[in-house]
C-alpha cells in the first residue's frame, strides 16, 4: 500500500531518487554495488575483482560513501567496505529485468524485420 505524499514530499521523494541514480550512473560504482552484494569486503579484495587503478577505485568508493550508499570501517591497515541498505541490490536486480525486457523486445522487432524481407 502506498502512502499519499504531500508535494512537497513528493518532490524531495524525487530529489533523492534522482541523488542515488546520479550516483549509480557510472558502471563502476554500479560495479563495485555489485561486488559488495554478498557482504562485507576489504578494499584489497574489491579491487581484485574490478579491474581499475587503486586511486580510480579510491574516488568511487568515496563517492559511494558521501551518498551513503556504502559503509566504511577500518581494521588494522584494511578498510572494509558493505552496503549501506541490501534494498541498493534489489534495485539493480530490477533494473536487470528491465534491461531484459526491452532486450527481448528488441530482438523481437528484429526478428519481424528478418521475416519480413
Amino acid at each position: 500500500m502506498r502512502t499519499k505524499l504531500n508535494s512537497d514530499q513528493s518532490d524531495a521523494l524525487r530529489a533523492f531518487k534522482a541523488e542515488v541514480f546520479q550516483t549509480l550512473a557510472h558502471p563502476t560504482r554500479i560495479q563495485i554495488v555489485e561486488v559488495l552484494r554478498d557482504g562485507e569486503l576489504p578494499v584489497s579484495a574489491i579491487l581484485a575483482k574490478i579491474p581499475v587503478e587503486a586511486a580510480n577505485l579510491s574516488q568511487h568508493l568515496s563517492l559511494l560513501r558521501a551518498r551513503r550508499l556504502v559503509l566504511h570501517r577500518k581494521e588494522k591497515n584494511q578498510v572494509w567496505y558493505s552496503l549501506r541498505d541490501p534494498m541498493l541490490v534489489e534495485v539493480l536486480d530490477t533494473m536487470r529485468r528491465y534491461f531484459k525486457a526491452h532486450l527481448e523486445e528488441a530482438m523481437g522487432i528484429l526478428a519481424e524485420i528478418r521475416q519480413s524481407r
